[in-house]
């Protein structure tokens, strides 16, 4: 008696996998990685590009005041600015006189005394 409800007898046996398929399988994954890989690199020399670009406007420090505002300084041509910058407002402090000599090479990769992780991340790596 046949039962109505059973499964076919080549269903019950697991397939088998060629080395064949799975080295494409493996090839069509490293392409994939390569390409998002790419487009990433490609995405941040693009940014990068557009920000050497514009020169005019160039953000000098930063501080944060709690947790979600901020101070910073802004340099606009040749003028100075510092800004608030809260959620949804930028409001402008104060515009300088006389623009600030800031030591480049000391507030790199630190804002408010404090490392950024990028800084930390290049110290580990021995970069």
């Amino acid at each position: 008696m046949s039962h109505l409800f059973a499964a076919p007898a080549a269903a019950s046996s697991a397939p088998a996998v060629s080395a064949g398929g799975l080295l494409s399988v493996s090839l069509a994954l490293l392409v994939v990685l390569g390409a998002i890989f790419a487009l990433a690199w490609l995405a941040r020399r693009m940014r990068t590009f557009g920000s050497r670009a514009r020169g005019a406007l160039e953000i000098l420090a930063s501080l944060p005041l709690g947790t979600k505002e901020r101070a910073v300084l802004v340099k606009v041509g040749d003028a100075q600015i510092l800004l608030g910058v809260a959620p949804g407002q930028v409001s402008t402090l104060h515009v300088l006189p006389q623009p600030l000599e800031l030591d480049r090479t000391a507030t790199a990769g630190v804002t408010a005394g404090r490392p950024t992780f990028a800084a930390l991340l290049k110290r580990s790596l021995g970069k």
